[in-house]
């Protein structure tokens, strides 16, 4: 029979019920070191995406928005294996006018991030990133991932990028129906 004394100074089983206290702590540090590298995957897949996007149009010298639509289904192919349902994309040229002031030549969109107006002036640019007359391509992504777990990360994150880039071949990459 076991007295109360000798209950007390029994140590067989101290590491077990440590090891009871700290697993659960050190499992969830685990998963969420997992979705946290899963997350910066698909926001890094995502970015790749727009940068790919706006590098192929201003690569082009003449575009139309089938050619345009192709393009953002490559960027859908460049976010996988993470899902492409929460990825939206605009493609937009801009020219400054004789004062500097940037405005859409044509724009197209994929999602929630629709084309802007033809003629609009475009705000939010980098200071002296654009000169009087001259013309940049202007690539965004909005990504919402959700995690496939969502033990640590239960609600989406959403990412944002932008790209700018100077047509390649010409002064400017004409889109023919857009």
């Amino acid at each position: 029979m076991l007295s109360l004394p000798r209950f007390f100074r029994d140590r067989r089983g101290v590491a077990a019920v440590e090891f009871a206290f700290v697993a659960p702590v050190l499992i969830l540090i685990y998963m969420g070191l997992a979705e946290v590298t899963m997350a910066l995957m698909a926001e890094r897949r995502a970015g790749h995406a727009t940068a790919a996007i706006a590098d192929l149009i201003a690569q082009d010298t003449l575009t139309s928005k089938t050619e345009i639509d192709d393009i953002f289904a490559i960027g859908d192919k460049i976010v996988a294996p993470f899902a492409s349902e929460g990825l939206t994309l605009r493609v937009t040229a801009i020219q400054a006018d004789n004062n500097g002031t940037p405005k859409v030549v044509w724009s197209r969109g994929k999602g929630a991030l629709g084309g802007l107006a033809k003629g609009a002036t475009v705000t939010g640019l980098p200071a002296d990133l654009i000169a009087a007359n001259e013309t940049l391509i202007f690539s965004e992504m909005k990504y919402a991932f959700n995690s496939p777990v969502r033990y640590v990360i239960p609600d989406a994150l959403t990412f944002h990028e932008k790209y700018y880039l100077r047509p390649r071949k010409l002064e400017m990459v004409n889109c023919v129906d857009c």
